[in-house]
């Protein structure tokens, strides 16, 4: 059996001295930068830079289109942004959007348009995705103390509920309701009237009902959870509350804390107030005055259907999740997060099992595919640890398309990975682990397949070169017996040709068939990478 390659070496350390990043959150209300020193020593990071621009993202056409003037803003304020993080000497810059681009029918045009325009890669997440990072950005703020805490981000258009305890997340959710979604489609009356208000309640509550039953379900009896509250709605009413209560608004705002019955003399008094009228409450911003109301009401809402008393502020959200989960992923945390540093892998296997794949000959797949990564790295391509924790994946769940049927399964493989919600990962990492698992077998990459095309050319690169990689795995493993018990790769330059050689993990088999698939499959790596490639079975010197 081929030595097993451990997914750790995607890991590289990186020493000791400070890191200066950048993320964005392209979020519907609102677009935020925040720029951070991270020092790997402790590991630890500080905000060095915070910018914010209410763009309304969320403000869409009757069709659902992002709007032209709107898509124009968002683009000067990444700009800017860009150029915040440049002054500070940011070595990356990770850019996430989230519901309103994911919804928008141009969402995606959007973000090739940013590409082109800024060179700015932008990861689209899906609910789920977006919920994980946000309690991320929790643990790193708050202490847990293994206690199960529900955490609500009240966004623009999405609503995220978070069921946790310092280790996993127990549940996640994102649900289609948010302040300026509800604004929009249901507020046309300043101040609001009574059926308009009442619908408004009755709306937000329907589409909390399951999630909040779910979160609920995954409550030890004995549990007892506090609630914590991040993002803008959230922070805006804890402002309004502390001006009213204190006079002045704690610094910083995290930790503050307002009840349940608090929040409804709130929101009864917002109702009762004109746009204009809200101006005039002290802590009110002058963008936040349309849609207070409706995030108000979605809090509301969510605090009675979970029967909590109180809630707490925390004033990391998405953006510092996203940093966190670079870390995690660079291999910088190693305490109450540990466990969330394996959750590309976890939720991976946890894909293959529902699927029912086999994991043994997955696991050998991706374990040949990166002995190939690895040797091949510096001579035939320049692909890093990120890219070589995708081809992992892929190799992993390449047959999970057998579950629907063995008849072209590849194309299965790629609507099963692309629909799975495989967590830890962005939409376009998805979209390059469904890709590379379709091309593991039958036709080569065209770009007049639609999913291949519509991937920038860095990626469409990627798909080609890796999935070259995984079609040689694939062959290594024929049998699906453990053949191969290791390979060793030779580049000869001069005659232009590749050798692999191959020690079988039995002495007297021939491996024939696995020799004979190489032979069936190498046509993808001998056009991508114009060599011609040789295999050399160690024991009986058989070459193809």
């Amino acid at each position: 059996m081929v030595t097993s390659v451990p997914l750790v070496k995607i890991r590289t350390p990186l020493g000791d001295k400070d890191r200066i990043l950048a993320a964005i959150d392209m979020g519907t209300n609102s677009l935020h930068l925040v720029v951070v020193k991270i020092d790997p020593k402790f590991p630890t990071f500080t905000i060095i830079e915070r910018d914010k621009e209410t763009v309304r993202l969320g403000d869409c056409e009757p069709k659902g289109n992002l709007k032209p003037e709107v898509m124009d803003k968002a683009i000067a304020t990444l700009e800017r942004f860009q150029k915040i993080a440049e002054g500070a000497n940011a070595e990356q810059i990770i850019t996430v959007a989230t519901s309103a681009v994911r919804e928008a029918p141009n969402g995606k045009e959007f973000l090739k348009r940013i590409a082109k325009e800024l060179d700015l890669y932008v990861n689209l997440i899906s609910g789920k995705e977006e919920a994980r990072r946000i309690y991320l950005g929790v643990l790193s703020a708050m202490e847990f103390n293994n206690q199960p805490h529900i955490i609500i981000d009240i966004g623009g258009g999405s609503t995220e509920l978070i069921l946790g305890d310092s280790k996993t997340s127990r549940t996640l959710s994102s649900t289609k309701v948010g302040a300026v979604r509800l604004t929009k489609e249901f507020v046309t009356t300043d101040p609001i009237n009574e059926s308009e208000f009442a619908y408004l309640q009755a709306y937000s509550r329907g589409l909390l009902e399951r999630p909040t039953e779910e979160l609920l379900a995954n409550l030890n009896k004995d549990e007892k959870p506090r609630l914590v509250g991040t993002a803008g709605t959230i922070e805006s009413l804890a402002t309004i509350h502390a001006y009213e209560k204190l006079g002045n608004v704690p610094t910083p705002l995290g930790g503050y804390q307002f009840s349940f019955a608090e929040l409804k003399e709130l929101v009864n008094k917002l109702r009762k107030l004109s746009i204009s009228e809200r101006l005039e409450i002290p802590g009110m911003s002058e963008k936040r005055a349309e849609i207070i109301l409706g995030g108000a009401v979605v809090l509301q809402e969510a605090m009675s259907l979970l029967g909590m008393e109180s809630i707490t502020v925390c004033e990391s959200s998405l953006r510092e999740g996203v940093i966190v989960d670079w870390m995690l992923n660079h291999g910088l945390i190693d305490d109450r997060l540990r466990f969330q540093s394996s959750i590309r892998q976890r939720n991976t296997l946890k894909i293959a099992q529902k699927y029912q794949v086999n994991i043994e000959n997955g696991e050998r797949v991706a374990s040949l595919a990166l002995h190939l990564f690895d040797q091949t790295q510096g001579l035939l391509h320049n692909w890093g640890y990120e890219e070589r924790e995708l081809l992992w994946s892929a190799a992993i769940l390449h047959n999970c398309g057998v579950y629907v049927s063995h008849s072209a399964h590849h194309k299965h493989s790629y609507y099963l990975i692309r629909n799975g919600e495989l967590l830890g990962y962005s939409e376009i990492e998805i979209e390059i682990i469904a890709n590379l698992a379709r091309y593991h077998r039958k036709t080569l990459p065209k770009k007049k397949h639609e999913h291949y095309h519509n991937l920038p050319k860095k990626y469409q690169q990627l798909v080609s070169e890796l999935s070259a990689l995984l079609r040689l795995a694939v062959a290594l493993d024929r049998r699906q017996i453990g053949a191969i018990a290791n390979v060793k790769c030779q580049l000869n330059k001069n005659k232009q040709e590749f050798h692999l050689w191959l020690r079988p993990a039995d002495p007297e088999d021939d491996c024939a068939l696995e020799l004979w698939s190489l032979e069936y499959k190498k046509e993808a790596f001998e056009k991508e990478f114009g060599l011609k490639l040789i295999a050399n079975l160690e024991t009986a010197m058989v070459s193809v």
